[in-house]
């Protein structure tokens, strides 16, 4: 019970993380782009994370860096697709067509009525949390949608991706190589959209800021959780993400919360205490 209460809380806390993160990606995506923002959070949180890791290329098989390389894709197409979906679709819509990715994955590896349970009230919380009742879905970028569900895809290639590489290789080492493989292709993407504005002072002091809360701290958390969660749990338990977001718009920004928001996050809440229950009476 110990080791799975420690990966959920590292799942809380990653999640925690990005939305402080998500704060200060706000301001860079009219000045950079999409694309530059991304670059700027990967090649960064490289750099950054390489005196910690102080990574190493001897002493893996090529099966380990098989592992590696979908894990950067996996990265690589999570974030940038979903960014592009953003320049689309609200917000709360994306948030809630990309949620399908885990959520489906959940939904796979569930085993019993109450994972089932739990997977539902996620679903509903997050519509409601995301705003998602209220938009004009008639209205809305197929495109966008499109661009939205096949990030959640990635975000499912990026769970799994994780684990696998969480078992075998020493800590962090294999975060940081793919990090650093999907900032060798975002950066001159990112140059090349961006220009010089990537460098620019205040763009290389916000991504610093975004690199640390939304990429080097989360996805270190979560590759430590995924050595003690199952992946259905994992799927369930980043239904919260919509929930913290309105919660710290409320206490951040001012933003009002609705009811069906406050229904939304009572879901996962809910949601969320099924899965540690059950994480508890298996063990």
């Amino acid at each position: 019970m110990v080791a799975f209460m420690r990966g959920a809380i590292l799942v809380f806390m990653a999640i925690l993380s990005v939305q402080f993160g998500g704060a200060f990606a706000a301001t860079l995506i009219p000045r950079i782009g999409a694309l530059g923002t991304v670059a700027l959070r990967m090649s960064l949180a490289a750099i950054l994370l390489a005196p910690i890791v102080q990574p190493r290329m001897k002493g893996h098989t090529c099966a380990d860096w098989r592992k590696v390389l979908a894990l950067t894709i996996a990265l690589t197409g999570m974030n940038t697709v979903f960014y592009f979906s953003l320049e689309r679709l609200p917000l709360g819509v994306a948030v809630t067509v990309e949620f399908l990715g885990p959520l489906g994955m959940a939904a796979l590896g569930s085993r019993s009525l109450r994972d089932w349970l739990a997977i539902l009230l996620a679903l509903c919380g997050v519509v409601g949390v995301s705003g998602a009742l209220t938009a004009d879905w008639a209205h809305l970028s197929f495109l966008g949608l499109v661009l939205a569900l096949t990030a959640g895809v990635f975000w499912t290639l990026y769970a799994k991706s994780a684990q696998l590489v969480g078992m075998n290789w020493s800590k962090l080492e294999g975060l940081w190589w793919a990090i650093l493989f999907s900032s060798l292709v975002l950066v001159p993407s990112g140059f090349a959209t961006a220009g010089i504005h990537l460098v620019a002072p205040y763009s290389l002091l916000a991504g610093a800021v975004v690199a640390v809360m939304s990429s080097a701290l989360p996805y270190s958390l979560e590759m430590y959780a995924l050595r003690h969660i199952d992946t259905t749990v994992y799927g369930v338990l980043t239904g919260v993400e919509p929930a913290v977001a309105a919660v710290a718009g409320f206490l951040i920004l001012g933003q009002n919360l609705t009811v069906p928001q406050m229904l939304g996050m009572a879901f996962v809440i809910t949601a969320a205490w099924l899965v540690m229950a059950r994480g508890r009476q298996r063990k």
